[in-house]
């Protein structure tokens, strides 16, 4: 049986086409660099575990074998190996626990977690590593991939403006940074804007805005210019915006009007009130909570657990 998943009530605003959300870009971004390294390579893993199952060594005395159910085989294919139960108490196979884990890594995910509804345990890279028999190749694509998706989370990878290559924002406090491509290329040193992703103009480092026209910080210019929503189901609250800021990643969510107020945010996996923004064991009599006038931001130290391979 499939792992029931949650129905969502909202809209993610964070786009496919770059790291930022409300920002429209047009060249190849870091997202779709990320998208198309991995179509090719769980392409060749997917058929290499095709012609091939993994199996465990039945004399593997590190391992904890079970005759009970592969949890991860969701799509009843049935694997020889023998089951092994992984930290969290649930039984797998190293082909059945490599598919969920390309599949978490397909989506955007930088950590492994059961699949296993209810459980949410989540899984060290070692012990994935481990337990999947991942081979060298396998691993070279999990930590490229884990890497990347940690960044995007992050908001730390952009598209340059200049020549569309992958740069990474090591200074969060200042909007101006510099393509070291560009850089060598141009034969002078190339900064862009990190917000409005056009050449540096003005004065530096900023964190507001850079001296060109028209920069400005679109995500709170989204937050307090979006309309009020009408909710179906509580048509008596009234002045609620539309687009909230998630309170602990900052992503935006758009109320789809339908269902409660408790979302739960695609990113960071939250639980909220979409009303007064407080978790969902918090909220009671609940009032509307003011437009959002900053934006959190995510410090989720799990980031850190793939490149140390802890």
């Amino acid at each position: 049986m499939f792992p029931l998943m949650r129905c969502w009530s909202v809209a993610f605003l964070l786009r496919a086409e770059d790291s930022s959300p409300n920002t429209l870009v047009t060249h190849t971004s870091p997202a779709q660099e990320t998208s198309m390294l991995q179509g090719e390579m769980s392409s060749v893993m997917t058929t290499q575990a095709a012609q091939q199952e993994k199996c465990y060594d039945p004399g593997d005395k590190t391992l904890k074998f079970v005759d009970g159910e592969d949890v991860l085989d969701f799509l009843y294919e049935g694997f020889k190996s023998p089951r092994a139960l992984m930290s969290c108490g649930h039984a797998v196979t190293p082909t059945s626990l490599t598919n969920w884990c390309l599949r978490q890594l397909n989506q955007g995910d930088s950590r492994f977690v059961c699949g296993q509804f209810g459980c949410g345990a989540e899984w060290p890279y070692v012990e994935v590593c481990k337990m999947a028999l991942l081979t060298s190749e396998e691993k070279k694509y999990f930590k490229k991939i884990l890497a990347f998706n940690a960044a995007r989370e992050n908001f730390l990878i952009k598209a340059c403006p200049g020549c569309k290559s992958s740069v990474m924002r090591t200074n969060e406090s200042s909007l101006n940074v510099c393509c070291k491509l560009c850089t060598s290329n141009k034969g002078r040193t190339f900064e862009f804007c990190w917000q409005c992703l056009k050449e540096w103009k003005g004065p530096k480092p900023r964190s507001d805005r850079c001296g060109n026209d028209g920069c400005c910080n679109q995500l709170l210019k989204t937050l307090q210019t979006c309309p009020d929503v009408v909710f179906e189901l509580m048509p008596d609250i009234t002045g609620c915006p539309s687009i909230r800021a998630c309170p602990t990643c900052g992503s935006l969510l758009e109320h789809s009007k339908k269902d409660c107020n408790f979302v739960v945010c695609p990113r960071c996996k939250m639980n909220f009130c979409f009303v007064c923004l407080k978790q969902c064991y918090e909220c009671s009599s609940c009032s509307v909570a003011p437009r959002q006038t900053s934006i959190p931001v995510w410090h989720h130290v799990n980031h850190t657990r793939p490149f140390s391979l802890q």
